[in-house]
Formats: structure tokens, sequence, C-alpha cells
């Protein structure tokens, strides 16, 4: 049985290095761009520690090719997490003024570097992306910095003209992809004749008594590499479809960098779809709206969806001028989104999950809407042997007939296989791909949890009566105040966490009877009992959705606009009662109170009210 007892924090509240994965990353060469008159030859080297993989082509549209690898390189450094004040320069100079030597900044430096290495093993590193070349497409994949942004770059095999004498080599390999790539990508014109060669000698076969390996050993965060299988896994749950021009996403950009984020103010898209009309996206806290002039909605029901990352599409501002339409694919409010950027025959998918570090209750519940496996089953097998051995690709009709997994088997069946690393969904074309992240296979018993912590709450959740949700307070305006109860056995004693959850899932305020809260707080992140409550909220909240007869507590907003104008009305059931909120958005809403003799009665009023609004 696993213990519940935290990890040890030190006194001087420095959080201990981050679990990681060690990747032996070995390279025939620097990846570069060699220029040489009117031509140009952009050579990749692939990691000479996985299969072979080749491809040449020479590009019909370099200035294309430029800007999307110059858009895919914004995305892998990309970091948008929240930086305090770094004051390391200014104490070095108090230092050095107090010591009157500049012994005092060296020292201040080599501290700097040793805790960057502890923390943030990857903060002065670039991880490479992995590329895949596919009889259709060569792709390149890339996670974010911060573990909230997927990037996915397809060529199609149109936008090459391929010579004849080189035949591509299908498989999935890891590139070179530095600093001095992205600089010499930058000398790529339209007017030169630019090729493409990637493999593991880059454009021609290593000379003779070169036997050099450029060698990088990188410790890849377990979370960044949970994140990134995660997301992959997410593109397969259901989704709408909103289908905007280029133009839309421009002026919804334009807005956000003529206007900086309000501190403590709502930070988020809010998508307004109504069947049959052209859908509205709201920015917060301004509340602006812009009509889209893109394909309606064509969903059978109104959506109001609002999502996170945002200031994360700044990174495609230089391919956006290529752009010929954007598809977006929303799975619902707090969760992942995933933007689809299509230029003539390159495509760029973008995953925002905007699961950071102070959005961990959102990444929780999202957690629970997967499978959480660490083998392959048998039905996994199936799929993975098909898209390996027979095709590379498949949608899922075909994936059913050569399989024979139905429905909800086949849905499962593919969700293990991408979070085991060996299959992705490609949601720009609708079909599964073999895409294997390693060449080992990934010790995914790491994988399952996040931290210690996490796995310690889960195992609470599985002892009887050790997690109980002791009450839940509906709070106008704020969210939902949830008290909880949490006995551990090994410390003898119950404690009491506590936290107010906003509407789409984000913990406004937590507290907790627990030392490590008491001495702490929520700095080094949440503790076991919090999660506990969290999971245990999240797993009731799972049980009530597939009966209406056991709600006790539920509270549904909607909203109606009316030019610049947005009505809002919002339900709510609390046991014996049902509260009826009216009135415009951002401002005081109206409130009518019922009261009834028995919680059944309330149940039956609520869900006729309910009926009216949104029959």
């Amino acid at each position: 049985m696993a213990t519940t007892t935290e990890p040890a924090i030190e006194d001087t509240g420095e959080a201990p290095p981050p679990p990681s994965t060690g990747a032996q990353l070995g390279y025939a060469g620097a990846s570069r761009v060699v220029t040489a008159g009117n031509s140009a030859q952009v050579e990749l080297f692939g990691n000479v520690h996985r299969s072979p993989v080749r491809f040449e082509g020479k590009l019909k549209n370099p200035l294309r090719f430029r800007e999307a690898v110059s858009a895919l390189y914004a995305i892998v450094g990309s970091d948008f997490r929240y930086a305090p004040k770094d004051r390391t320069q200014y104490i070095a100079y108090l230092r050095l003024k107090r010591d009157a030597a500049p012994l005092g900044v060296w020292h201040a430096q080599q501290a700097y570097f040793a805790w960057m290495l502890r923390n943030d093993p990857t903060a002065l590193a670039i991880l490479d992306p992995i590329v895949s070349v596919h009889p259709d497409q060569v792709m390149f994949e890339t996670f974010g910095k911060d573990e909230s942004t997927y990037a996915c770059l397809a060529f199609k095999r149109s936008a090459f003209e391929e010579s004849q004498g080189a035949l591509p080599t299908f498989g999935s390999t890891n590139i070179d992809f530095s600093d001095a790539l992205y600089a010499s990508t930058q000398q790529v014109r339209g007017y030169r004749e630019t090729s493409l060669a990637l493999g593991h000698d880059g454009a021609k076969p290593t000379p003779e008594g070169r036997k050099d390996v450029l060698e990088k050993k990188l410790q890849v965060p377990d979370s960044w590499l949970r994140g990134f299988l995660q997301v992959q896994s997410a593109a397969t749950l259901p989704f709408d479809h909103v289908n905007l021009s280029p133009m839309d996403l421009y002026n919804v950009l334009r807005h956000l960098r003529m206007n900086g984020d309000r501190k403590g103010k709502k930070r988020g898209l809010r998508f307004e779809l109504v069947p049959g009309q052209q859908p509205r996206i709201v920015a917060e806290p301004w509340e602006t709206v812009f009509s889209t002039t893109g394909d309606v909605f064509r969903g059978k029901a109104a959506r109001l969806v609002r999502v996170w990352g945002r200031r994360r599409l700044m990174t495609m501002k230089r391919l956006l001028p290529f752009v010929e339409s954007v598809d977006v694919y929303l799975l619902g409010s707090g969760l992942p989104s995933f933007w689809v950027f299509r230029a003539g025959d390159i495509t760029l998918t973008l995953g925002l999950t905007g699961f950071t570090s102070a959005n961990w209750s959102s990444a929780l519940g999202f957690d629970l809407m997967l499978p959480r496996k660490t083998q392959d089953g048998e039905p996994t097998k199936k799929v993975v042997a098909c898209l390996k051995e027979n095709r590379w690709k498949a949608d899922a009709k075909e994936l059913s007939a050569e399989t024979g997994l139905k429905g909800a088997a086949l849905v499962e069946a593919v969700q293990v296989g991408c979070q085991n690393g060996e299959l992705m969904f490609d949601i720009a074309n609708g079909v599964y791909r073999y895409r294997p992240v390693t060449e080992q296979p990934l010790d995914l018993a790491r994988l399952q949890f996040r931290n210690q912590r996490e796995k310690v709450a889960h195992d609470l959740l599985t002892r009887r009566g050790a997690v109980k949700i002791m009450s839940e307070n509906r709070i106008a305006g704020v969210g939902l105040e949830l008290t909880g109860q949490v006995s551990v056995e090994e410390d003898k004693r119950d404690y009491r966490p506590q936290m107010v959850l906003a509407d789409e899932g984000q913990v406004r305020k937590v507290t907790c009877t627990c030392a490590g809260f008491r001495k702490h707080g929520i700095k080094a992140g949440p503790c076991v009992h919090l999660i506990a409550l969290r999971l245990a909220f999240a797993e009731k909240e799972a049980k009530k959705a597939k009966t209406d007869d056991a709600v006790k507590f539920e509270t549904r907003a909607f909203a109606k606009r009316d030019g610049e104008v947005e009505h809002v009305v919002q339900i709510s059931l609390e046991r014996d009662r049902v509260k009826y909120r009216w009135g415009l958005s951002g401002q005081p809403m109206r409130l009518q109170a019922m009261k009834f003799n028995t919680e059944t009665a309330a149940r039956s009023a609520y869900f006729t009210k309910l009926a009216k609004i949104h029959p």
C-alpha cells in the first residue's frame, strides 16, 4: 500500500527537481540550410539511434515553408507560464556593492545556473521535434516548454517535386532543431530553388572518414512527456467544429495585441455557437464581440464554450498571411481546443490545453475523461498492428472493418494507443496514424500520474470512506465551495480541505488543515488532500451525469445576445431550493428563490424550468 506521507519540502522552500526521463539523441551533423548561388538545400539530420527515415524533394513554395518552420520554432520554445520578477541581477549588484569585489557576481551566476539545472533542466535547451514520413505527408510534431501548446506541421507530398530516383523511407525519428537552423532558414528566398533533404546523413551519405556524431543528452520532464501524449488522446474526444476566415482570427489577435490582460480578470475567448448562425467570439474581460465570416455553425444545439491560451495564438503571426482557412475544434469549456490552419499544401495544427501548473484543477478533471492504463490490451495491439503493417493511416470506419472493434471498444483502444505513444490522431484529416514517440517502449507506469501526491490521492480514493464531501455551497457570481474530509489512517487524523471551484473547473481559493499547506500554501502545488477532494468531486459529477434522479446540487447558465448586449439566465438547484437569477452580463443580477417541501419537488421544478428555457 502506498504511503500517504507527503513529499518532504526543505525549509528553504525550494522545490525538488522534477522527475524526468533521459533522452539520448545523436545526429551525424547539425541541421542547416546550405545556399549556393540561386539554389538552397535544407538539410535535416535524423536521430541515428532510431530507425532510418528518408525524404527528399524540391519545395514548390519556399516562402511558405520558411514561415511555417518559423511558426513551429516559436511554439517549440514558447513558455507562457507566469514568471515572477527576476531579481537575480539586483541581488548580485547589492552583493557586489557590499563586498566591493566582482567575485559575488560570479557566485550569483553559478547559483542561478545550479538552481536552473535542478528545477528547469529544459530552460536553456530546445526539445527536438518528432518528424514522421508517411505515404501522404511529412509531419513535424512538437510540444511547448510550458506543457500547454502542441503543434503538428504537415506538408502534403504535393508540396514537393520529388526526384524519381530518391524513394522515401517511411517512419518516425527526431531531427536536430536548433537556433542555428532557425537562423539559417531565414535565408530562404522565393527566387531560389529550394530543396529539402531529411535523413540520418542529411542530403547525402557521410563522407569517408567522418564518424563524428552530435550527441544530445536531455532530461525530458515526465510531466512534459505525459502532456504530449495526453493531448494526442484528447483529440479523439467529441468536439464542436467552427470554421473561421483568417481575417476573423487576425481581428481577435489585433485586439489582444493592442490591449493588455487585466490583473484578476478573465482571460479567455468565449465562443457563442447557435445552429444555422455564424459563430461569435467574445474577448474577455472587455466583452468585445467579433462576428465571424466563416461557415455557419452546424451543431444540433446552441453552445457556449470558453477556451484559454489565447496569447499562444500569437505564435502563428508569421504563417497567418498564407492561411486560407481556420478550423477550430472545441472539446468544451475548460478543455483543450485544436486550431487547424490550412495554407494550401501546408497544414499546421495547434493544440491549446491551458493545463499549466496554475490550472491543476481542470487538468485533474480532464484526466478522468481518458482511460488510465499502463499496458496495451489486445484491442490496442490490433489497432497498432493494423496501422503499422498495412497502411500507416486509417479512419475509424476502416479500423473498425479491419480489426472488428466497434463503438466504445474502438475509441478506448485508440485512446490508449495515443496515450502510450504508439498512435496519433490527425484531427486535420480525421485519421489515425502510426507514430511511435520513441524507439523503445515508454515506461508508462512513471507517466500514469503527474507526481507522487496525485498517486497518493488516487490511493486514498480507493479506500472506503477515506474521502468525503461534507458540504457544497453555491456562491452567486463566484462558484461552488466544496468542503471535504480526508481520513489518513497512517497519520491517525482527519484533514479538512476546502476549495472554491469556478464554473469551468478553475480553483479560485483553497485551504487545508495539513501541515504542508500551513507551511508552504500552494507554492509547491496542491497537497494530497486537495487533490483527493477535487478527484472525489469529479467522480461524483461523472456519476450524476448518467442520471438526473440523484441530482441535489446543480447550476446551469444560459446566455442570449442582442447586438452588443448579452442577457444571462442562471438556474441553481440546492437540495429543496431553486434559485433563478437573470440580468445583463457583467452587472448585478436579479434573484428569485423558491423553497419546496421536499427535494423531489424542487428537482421536478428545476428540470421543468430548464425545459422551458432550453427545450
